[in-house]
């Protein structure tokens, strides 16, 4: 027979009801009480049911997640198993389970979010990435649904509570790095244009150069999925001009990894001949050859921050609206080096 209430109940000399709520963490019960109740349910293996509990509370415990993409394709990249590790961390404390949802189109990631909204599937939602006009979050604003956005809103920046970097910031210090290495021939290898990361990040880029009085070449900047093949076909790109740049600020360290990979197949030698400088610092960046420099965005604290900022939504309506700014650092290693007009740099 399985373990009820009531026998945790009697084990702990405590009314059924008390245990109730020691399941549901009410706050009118003593801590000593919480304890003991608790030891009792670990001693006979009880375990809340949880769907039940649903039911008495219209509360599900559990969090949607909104993923970009379909997963098999976002999965490839590192920040999200990273930026989910984050999420899971702080939903564990809390008791809250995960679910996913992704979908190939816009179409199809709106109507996986309407699912969960209307039946109510989830407490509420995060959403894993932010898009310049996106049907997703005007969904959830006009349904007055509790989410959060890990990333920076396209608009209405002040009215929807989201968890970012300085990618602005960000992208221009990564720029200023190679610009005090001598280098004025520098690409931008980014994201679609459609996700408002690349934008900030491209817009840091340009504001480097403008500063140190480099002109802004159009060829100088492309747009590809932040995957690994996406890194190659920029590289591919970028040394077919007539004046290929010496310097990447590459928006991933997965694309990095990529352009490392096709540098490697081209004998092209990175830093001596290409200095790159990348974003996100996962693991990949530390074990590429040679080792990525790479901006620390600190992605755990990106998911762990927008999951617990959510639950306090969730549990208390009145919470208002929040902007955090996770803070980055650049992690020098070994992708850059001081430009030198030598026979050994990419013919021009």
């Amino acid at each position: 027979m399985s373990v009820t209430i009531k026998d945790v109940a009697k084990a702990a000399n405590v009314a059924p009801s008390t245990v109730s709520r020691v399941i549901a963490n009410n706050p009118r019960i003593s801590e000593k009480t919480k304890k003991r109740v608790r030891e009792a349910m670990e001693e006979l293996g009880y375990h809340p049911n949880f769907i039940a509990r649903s039911l008495a509370n219209q509360s599900t415990k559990v969090i949607g997640l909104v993923m970009p993409a379909s997963a098999d394709k976002t999965l490839q990249n590192p920040f999200f198993p990273e930026v989910l590790r984050g999420i899971s961390t702080a939903a564990h404390d809390k008791q809250y389970a995960l679910q996913m949802s992704t979908g190939v189109s816009e179409e199809e990631i709106l109507e996986g979010v309407i699912q969960m909204v209307q039946g109510r599937r989830v407490d509420g939602i995060i959403m894993l990435y932010s898009r310049v006009e996106d049907k997703v979050i005007k969904y959830l604003q006009n349904s007055k649904f509790p989410f959060v956005v890990i990333g920076k809103p396209f608009t209405q920046v002040e009215e929807i509570t989201h968890v970012d970097n300085d990618n602005f910031r960000g992208a221009k210090e990564a720029t200023e790095h190679l610009i005090k290495l001598g280098h004025d021939r520098i690409a931008f290898v980014g994201g679609s244009l459609n996700l408002v990361v690349t934008i900030d990040r491209l817009l840091g880029y340009e504001k480097a150069l403008r500063n140190a009085g480099i002109p802004h070449r159009d060829d100088y900047v492309i747009h590809e999925e932040f995957l690994k093949e996406g890194g190659q076909e920029a590289t591919s790109e970028l040394l077919s001009l007539e004046q290929p740049p010496t310097a990447l600020v590459v928006a991933d360290d997965l694309m990095a990894l990529g352009i490392l990979n096709k540098l490697h197949d081209l004998n092209i030698s990175v830093p001596e001949q290409l200095s790159i400088v990348s974003f996100n610092n996962v693991l990949l960046a530390e074990v590429a050859r040679p080792p990525l420099t790479s901006v620390d965005i600190n992605i755990f604290q990106l998911g762990f921050q927008a999951t617990k900022t959510l639950i306090q939504k969730m549990e208390d309506p009145t919470e208002p609206t929040k902007r955090i700014i996770i803070p980055h650092k650049m992690v020098v290693r070994q992708t850059c080096q001081q430009y030198k007009t030598v026979s050994t740099m990419i013919e021009s």
